[in-house]
């Protein structure tokens, strides 16, 4: 498997786009997390099933988040993708996000080529108040059986905060 910090750029971001790698698929239980150090996915754990993903979660490459691991990405995709598909996505917004007092901003994304969800969904708006109530709902509990009250959804944000905030973890990675 290829290291995708090495073969990867963090994409086109003034254009809107970004490569994102897939983590976890939407429907999994299993925390797989990217482990930079071996260039190589790993189970950190596995989720009670009341608390699977409700979208397919990865990281941009080449970026490092306030919290110290890449950027992470929420898919949105009618269908769960698989861990270690990278693809190139259209950015929407962003979930901002606090997990044990550290910063841990998810950027909402889906696939550049969607020709299933097509040209109507280009921003979180698009999305409707249901989807982010439901992913807010996910990311605000599901760690609660073992840290309850440690994650919190800060709010959201539109496409150019999501720019800003995947600008400063470039960089962050660049200075690293």
């Amino acid at each position: 498997m290829a290291d995708f910090n090495q073969v990867l750029t963090p994409g086109s971001v003034d254009d809107g786009f970004v490569n994102t790698v897939v983590e976890i698929p939407q429907g999994s239980m299993l925390k797989v997390e990217w482990d930079r150090e071996r260039a190589a996915f790993m189970l950190d754990r596995v989720e009670p099933a009341i608390f699977a993903k409700p979208v397919s979660y990865g990281f941009i490459p080449q970026t490092l988040d306030e919290d110290g691991d890449e950027l992470d990405t929420l898919v949105v995709c009618d269908e769960p993708l698989p861990t270690g598909v990278w693809l190139e996505a259209k950015i929407l917004g962003v979930m901002k996000f606090e997990d044990d007092g550290e910063v841990d901003d998810k950027i909402v994304v889906r696939a550049a080529d969607d020709r299933n969800i097509g040209d109507w969904c280009n921003s979180l708006d698009d999305l409707g108040e249901t989807w982010k109530a439901k992913v807010e709902h996910h990311f605000t509990h599901y760690k609660d059986l073992k840290k309850p009250g440690k994650t919190i959804v800060k709010g959201w944000g539109d496409i150019e905060e999501a720019k800003t905030i995947i600008k400063e973890c470039i960089e962050r990675w660049n200075n690293k």
